[in-house]
């Protein structure tokens, strides 16, 4: 079971009060979504948008009373609030981390510690993490490690990934990456470049820079905008987002897991929540 990152801070900040209506725009298997069903009694309702169609039909068939799943990316937040009638909505949540799902589960390869093809996308379809290692030019590769990664060795791993091509498994991308790094760091010296590569299959920044300007739109006066981040480019357009726009600050500095959260859940080291009520 996937476990919801900063679970208590995110009700706490959503204030949750009865009747009222949220949408949760990446719900996964509904860990935040079920603790808002709990209050929002009796007539209270969530919006839950999930991108993976196999996670979807799981929570989907669990028939979860006041709850509408839809299978979507949030990036088409107004479209699927129109199509679905769904009004008068109190809060909005962005959990941008990866299920545990997708991790564990999934075999596309979003873990350099598992032997699995090179897809990573949340769809299931769309451009695969394998076309962007074998396809792109070297110039691309180098970009999208170094500003999506933040990798600082970006030049020499993007040389010897168009070395070691054609690159099918994680295994054989890890082992093109252990090769371009001399030495490893605090994190494993494939983490960066498997995240760089994630977001470009996904378009998870662009998507993010697209969905938060129609969740504030969609946000009755006085609603709530919730976003839990995990690297310093979500985080960025997040402070950015609520800097340049009429809202009221709940985080001066974004929330951080607590020490027991970090003990139960080690995923949850990197998650930063901000919060904002729409003016």
């Amino acid at each position: 079971m996937h476990v919801p990152v900063l679970l208590k801070q995110t009700i706490e900040y959503l204030q949750i009060k009865e009747n009222e209506n949220f949408i949760d725009c990446t719900l996964s298997e509904g860990g935040h979504t079920r603790e808002i069903l709990k209050r929002n009694k009796p007539k209270g309702k969530v919006l839950g948008i999930e991108i993976d169609k196999e996670v979807f039909e799981k929570i989907k068939e669990e028939n979860i009373e006041r709850l509408t799943v839809v299978n979507d990316n949030y990036n088409n937040l107004k479209k699927i609030v129109g199509e679905n009638r769904f009004d008068s909505v109190s809060g909005i949540l962005f959990d941008l981390g990866m299920s545990s799902y997708h991790i564990d589960e999934s075999k596309r390869g979003f873990s350099f510690r598992k032997n699995e093809p090179l897809l990573m996308n949340y769809s299931g379809s769309g451009l695969t993490a394998g076309e962007i290692v074998n396809q792109y030019s070297p110039e691309d590769l180098e970009r999208i490690i170094r500003e999506y990664g933040e990798e600082k060795f970006a030049r020499k791993i993007a040389q010897k990934i168009i070395q070691e091509r054609p690159i099918e498994t994680t295994f054989q991308l890890t082992e093109a990456i252990k090769k371009a790094v001399a030495h490893q760091g605090k994190i494993h010296f494939a983490t960066r470049t498997f995240q760089a590569l994630r977001i470009e299959a996904n378009q998870e920044l662009e998507n993010l820079k697209q969905a938060l300007p129609q969740a504030l739109e969609i946000l009755e006066k006085g609603g709530r905008l919730v976003a839990i981040s995990f690297h310093s480019l979500e985080d960025r357009i997040i402070k950015n987002f609520f800097k340049e726009n009429e809202v009221e600050l709940l985080t001066e500095k974004p929330v951080l897991p607590d020490e027991e959260e970090l003990q139960s859940n080690p995923r949850a080291r990197s998650a930063k929540l901000r919060a904002a009520i729409k003016l």
